[in-house]
């Protein structure tokens, strides 16, 4: 497991960059734009082609495209997966472009279907779809870009797709700082930073992609029988892999009938738990995913419990190494959140646009995402397994039963709770979601738990315990963090995010 540690460690290690440009990025926006009706226009506009974002470059697609272009290099060398390449850019091409161009015509038509609220604002509803406009051109490049990370991830190249989202937020930091002054709606740089933003993504792999000789011209032949396979797979793969953000995207449409800045205070939340989803949760996933995908290869899928194929011993372990992570960088990075919520929040966001009771909306809305933290992480790992051994309809059924969850308890909670309801009903969907995964590969005998399994849950539990009652005690109310300065806002939260990790960190070496 030390080159899955390695590679883990190359796309964590990128994630992070991104991730912490994605906070500055926030909190540049948080502080010139606020959380209003600009900023709710402007994070509908964007949910299209984030969704998308999340779909395709953070591991989804590669659910679909890995094992058949895995199957083509094995079959016919790099002459072959390079044919395949050339079928799929041109099909995935064309075909992501004339649903752009549809989508640019249609706007306000997709305005009204992601945010019905705002027909009661028309002049919310009309910037909303000028920014959707602007966004939309970016799901071309995404795609585009995921299937040359997708080429490169099967080489083990982790390290450049993973980087790419650094240039999106670049770009849109750029376009906030220097393109927002000199418009007569400042709210619109953001939508041309997303479109810069895309196309540098594309771009930068392009290099990378032509040293590995993976670099052919699109074409609109006949298509190659692995396109028809990624097409076919593609629906189930995406539905499957991908419900948490398929429920992100309902939160939106549901709390665009909730008090304005209501889909601010969830998009800010949302952002921060993104932070450890991303550096562990989608990096155990793409990473997991080509490694898995070369142990199953030419293994069926057991019919029954305790039937194993010949390469399921390794396939389970790296399932082992993978779930096991998620417990013990998981569950504190969940505590964390939960515990040090509304000071995070006041630290990133505070300021004269951002006022108290944005803190305190979004602060909430933080604690319920982080409650399915786990969940979210656990999918991550869980879900590849299946798309490895050629399986896209058990995670699509458990998917579509996962969507149905979460829109009747957000339907139920949000009367009462508002925002933070929706919130809430996303993380419970997600744990019923990573237990249907997680049960089907147990029952088919696919996946055995180790025997370090008791260890680690003990260790882990203890561990965090102790840190939640170091961070509860220490950190005290949210007022004493209101009335100091954001520089020692800032001291103060990284002095406890450190801390505790020492002392969690600590206590579990001691109890390994």
């Amino acid at each position: 497991m030390a080159g899955l540690a390695i590679s883990l460690t190359k796309v964590g290690g990128n994630t992070l960059l991104s991730r912490l440009l994605g906070f500055a990025r926030d909190l540049l926006v948080a502080r010139l734009f606020g959380a209003n009706a600009g900023t709710d226009a402007f994070f509908v506009a964007f949910k299209i082609p984030n969704l998308f974002r999340r779909l395709f470059s953070e591991g989804a697609l590669a659910g679909a495209l890995v094992p058949v272009l895995h199957q083509a290099e094995v079959a016919g060398g790099r002459q072959e997966l390079r044919s395949l390449l050339a079928s799929l850019s041109g099909a995935l091409g064309a075909g992501v472009i004339f649903l752009t161009v549809i989508g640019v015509l249609a706007a306000p038509l997709l305005i009204l279907l992601l945010a019905p609220g705002f027909a009661a604002q028309p002049e919310q509803q009309a910037l909303a779809g000028d920014l959707l406009r602007l966004t939309l051109p970016y799901v071309a490049f995404i795609v585009l870009a995921a299937l040359a990370g997708a080429a490169l991830n099967l080489h083990e190249r982790f390290g450049v797709p993973a980087f790419t989202p650094v240039l999106l937020n670049l770009a849109i930091i750029g376009c906030a700082l220097w393109l927002a002054p000199r418009l007569e709606r400042p709210i619109l740089a953001l939508g041309w930073g997303v479109l810069l933003g895309g196309l540098a993504q594309l771009a930068f792999q392009l290099p990378f992609l032509a040293r590995l000789a993976l670099l052919p011209r699109p074409h609109l032949a006949w298509p190659h029988p692995g396109t028809r396979q990624v097409l076919g797979r593609l629906g189930p793969v995406l539905i499957g892999g991908s419900v948490t953000q398929i429920n992100l995207l309902l939160d939106s449409f549901l709390a665009s009938f909730l008090a304005s800045g209501s889909i601010s205070w969830l998009y800010y939340a949302e952002r921060l738990v993104e932070f450890p989803l991303g550096i562990l949760g989608a990096a155990l996933g793409i990473v997991i995913l080509p490694q898995l995908t070369r142990q199953g290869h030419g293994v069926a899928i057991p019919k029954a419990a305790g039937v194993s194929g010949p390469d399921l011993g390794s396939f389970s372990r790296t399932l082992d190494w993978g779930l096991g992570w998620v417990l013990l960088l998981g569950l504190p990075a969940t505590l964390g959140l939960v515990v040090l919520a509304e000071p995070l929040v006041a630290t990133l966001f505070l300021s004269s646009e951002f006022a108290v009771q944005d803190v305190h909306m979004a602060g909430a809305s933080l604690k319920g995402y982080a409650l399915g933290l786990m969940a979210f992480m656990a999918s991550k790992v869980l879900a590849p397994a299946y798309f490895a051994l050629g399986d896209t309809s058990s995670p699509l059924r458990m998917g579509w039963l996962t969507l149905a969850i979460n829109l009747g308890l957000s339907l139920v909670l949000m009367g009462p709770l508002g925002q933070w309801g929706l919130a809430l009903a996303t993380s419970l969907a997600a744990w019923g979601n990573a237990v249907l995964l997680l049960r089907g590969l147990v029952k088919k005998g696919i996946y055995r738990p180790g025997a370090a399994w008791g260890r680690r849950l003990h260790a882990a539990l203890f561990a965090g315990a102790t840190l939640a009652m170091l961070l509860g005690l220490g950190t005290g109310e949210l007022a004493v963090w209101l009335h100091v300065s954001a520089w020692e806002r800032l001291a103060r939260l990284g002095l406890w995010i450190g801390t505790g990790a020492a002392v969690y960190l600590l206590v579990l070496r001691a109890l390994w």
